[in-house]
């Protein structure tokens, strides 16, 4: 079996560094190239301009200063990776978007940021688990 790419999702939580740490080891180890993605709440459709432009970049700009310890952590090592930012609900996306990117793995933590959060694993695992098109490893 080869793995050449692996989707890495991260919310900016403990779980997910962790994760991110044990996904940049795995590809090292399977020369592998990492995609790193976040989901954000969709944009707020009911707002008119400027309130809405406004809005995108508050949520964009947000989201790319959560991925920027994820992305100085790559960037130190030889590991190829690219990043992702996405509008909607992790659970749903992130199955989709590791189908549309051909991934052939998916390395995430067990819990996340989420308000909603099952009893062993988040929410978000569980329904990336039950959907997934490749292996998830799920890191505690």
């Amino acid at each position: 079996m080869e793995i050449n790419k692996i989707m890495l999702p991260v919310d900016g939580s403990e779980h997910s560094m962790r994760a991110a740490e044990y996904a940049l080891e795995f590809a090292e180890m399977v020369k592998s190239e990492i995609l790193i993605t976040h989901s954000h709440r969709p944009f707020p459709v009911t707002l008119g301009e400027p309130y809405f432009q406004r809005a995108i970049n508050k949520i964009m700009d947000k989201s790319n200063k959560l991925l920027e310890p994820y992305k100085e952590m790559f960037e130190k090592s030889d590991v190829e990776f690219m990043e992702r930012i996405i509008e909607g609900t992790p659970g749903e996306v992130i199955p989709r978007i590791a189908e549309i990117e051909s991934c052939d793995m998916i390395i995430m933590g067990s819990r996340g940021c989420t308000d909603l959060e099952g009893l062993l694993l988040g929410s978000v695992t569980h329904r990336v688990l039950s959907s997934a098109p490749c292996p998830v490893l799920v890191i505690r």
